[in-house]
């Protein structure tokens, strides 16, 4: 396939209006900027049902107050009386078995998604990556959309949402590591926690548009609270296939790990191995990504350090979206100062563990780079969140203050190690040094993690299912153990990593994610 084909269509038009072309920098900004309203859109559109559930099974909601988080009032939350109806839920999920059914559409949903991530990784090494993307993101606009549908078309027939959860769940499961590999694609290791930490704001980002999306249309019926965040992933999908270029050589800049694992040039080195010649004309030559190879699941498994980090994000994941998608749910169900608050200020009021989550993201890869440590930042992070999400349960409901900072403080402990590992400790062993600088591995990589982590993220969800009809100490309770265990499967690497400090066995060069393939393998492990 030529480089005119892989141009996006977007960028050839700024081109031709422009008459000449970006730089590196400006290149890079639009990637970034792309693909995190591509991943915002992505979250945002897996919102809804935590939103809904409280609609569909009412469960024993009374005396209801509102909140309303934005913009903070003096106390953190404005609050104001509300009067809510009992609401008679929705057929099939408002019987006795209605808290069941409801983890079972997560499982659904994630279930497929985690299956499909394996296979999605492995597509996303071999296809064209602004396409796969595309593609997944128009798909999932439609099946998230038609659940929404059943609503209007009155369906009460529990095989339909189930069926549209896991159609969608496999289109979802494109987006993580298409985005991971494109920006793994444009960037090189220094720096990379933070830059990545940054750009994984999407993620918390999407989860607040999502619910402030589907909560804010929620009176209107519950069908559009999944309408809207489908409509808003599928325009998002028509961005991402006009603008996102999605490999450095197919505009004509060489890739930064196409020198068998140096490090990424210079701003000014790159512009100067720039072709000559403008790529709208240019035929593709062998730069072109087309002509890279990619590796299997096996070897991407024997990659150092791949297994201990997609085993550590199975529980991360198993913790991370259980909040993701019962946290209304449980703040609807639960007295704060003796009073229930209503289903639409429970979701807004959710959103506050996402922006915690969003400085997690932050300050997990600024200290993973400071550090020159991935293992021990995710680990400490993980054993901290035990203690903030036992504070929570305990004195969550103590005040609207005391809810508010600490649901905060949980989510930036348990956001933080989960946006570090899927975003720079996957990019990383995606161009790993033994690789020698085929960064068609960063999917594969990707795809191995965060697909393992997402069968986590399945499970958490169908067990809260199950746990919340008897207590919600038993939730917590599995929460924190899912906490313990990812912190303690890192300890292998953790050792590593501060024997290395310890001893000083690394050389200044050795030592700062350049990733020369001279690195020991102890070194290649910690990440």
């Amino acid at each position: 396939m030529s480089s005119y084909r892989r141009n996006p269509p977007g960028i050839i038009l700024i081109r031709s209006l422009r008459g000449k072309d970006w730089n590196l920098k400006t290149y890079r900004y639009v990637v970034l900027l792309v693909t995190f309203v591509a991943y915002t859109a992505y979250h945002a559109s897996r919102k809804p049902s935590s939103i809904v559930k409280s609609v569909l099974d009412p469960g024993q909601q009374v005396n209801c107050i509102g909140f309303r988080p934005w913009p903070f009032g003096q106390m953190f939350i404005e609050r104001e009386p509300v009067t809510v109806m009992k609401n008679k839920g929705w057929a099939p999920f408002n019987g006795k078995d209605g808290t069941w059914r409801l983890g079972a559409i997560d499982l659904a949903f994630l279930g497929s998604y985690a299956m499909g991530m394996y296979v999605a990784g492995h597509l996303g090494d071999k296809l064209d990556l602004r396409m796969f993307l595309t593609t997944g993101m128009v798909g999932s606009g439609i099946f998230v959309g038609l659940f929404g549908m059943g609503y209007f078309c009155d369906i009460h027939v529990f095989a339909f949402y189930l069926a549209m959860q896991m159609v969608a769940g496999l289109f979802q499961a494109t987006g993580w590591p298409s985005v991971v590999a494109v920006i793994g694609n444009w960037f090189g290791k220094r720096k990379r926690g933070l830059i990545m930490g940054v750009w994984n704001a999407h993620t918390s980002t999407g989860n607040i548009a999502g619910s402030l999306l589907a909560a804010g249309v929620l009176q209107y019926g519950w069908g559009w609270s999944f309408i809207l965040p489908g409509a808003f992933i599928f325009v998002s999908g028509m961005l991402v296939y006009l603008f996102l270029p999605a490999y450095p050589e197919d505009i004509g800049f060489s890739n930064p790990h196409e020198s068998h694992g140096k490090a990424l040039a210079s701003p000014q080195d790159e512009e100067a191995q720039r072709l000559k010649e403008n790529l709208v004309g240019n035929s593709g030559g062998q730069a072109s990504s087309g002509n890279r190879k990619s590796i299997g699941l096996v070897q991407a498994c024997l990659i150092p350090g791949v297994i201990p980090f997609a085993l550590c994000l199975f529980f991360a994941k198993l913790v991370a979206y259980t909040f993701l998608y019962w946290l209304p749910y449980y703040l609807s169900q639960t007295a704060i100062e003796g009073q229930y608050m209503s289903v639409k200020s429970a979701g807004n009021l959710s959103t506050l563990f996402d922006v915690g989550g969003i400085i997690g993201g932050i300050l997990a890869g600024y200290i993973s780079d400071k550090l020159r440590a991935r293992a021990t930042t995710a680990a400490s992070f993980m054993y901290a969140a035990i203690p903030a999400m036992i504070l929570y349960r305990r004195y969550g409901s103590i005040s609207e203050v005391s809810n508010v900072v600490l649901m905060m403080i949980a989510g930036l402990l348990v956001n933080g190690p989960y946006a570090l590992i899927t975003t720079a400790v996957s990019a990383d062993l995606g161009t790993h040094s033994s690789l020698k600088g085929d960064s068609r591995a960063l999917a594969t990589v990707t795809a191995i993690i965060d697909g393992t982590g997402s069968i986590g993220a399945a499970l958490g969800p169908l067990l809260t299912g199950f746990l919340s009809s008897k207590s919600w100490d038993a939730v917590f309770y599995m929460l924190i153990l899912g906490a313990f265990a990812a912190g303690l499967l890192l300890t292998h690497l953790v050792i590593a990593e501060i024997k290395e400090k310890l001893t000083k066995q690394l050389s200044p060069e050795q030592n700062d994610f350049s990733g020369e393939a001279s690195r020991p393998l102890l070194s290649d492990q910690r990440r």
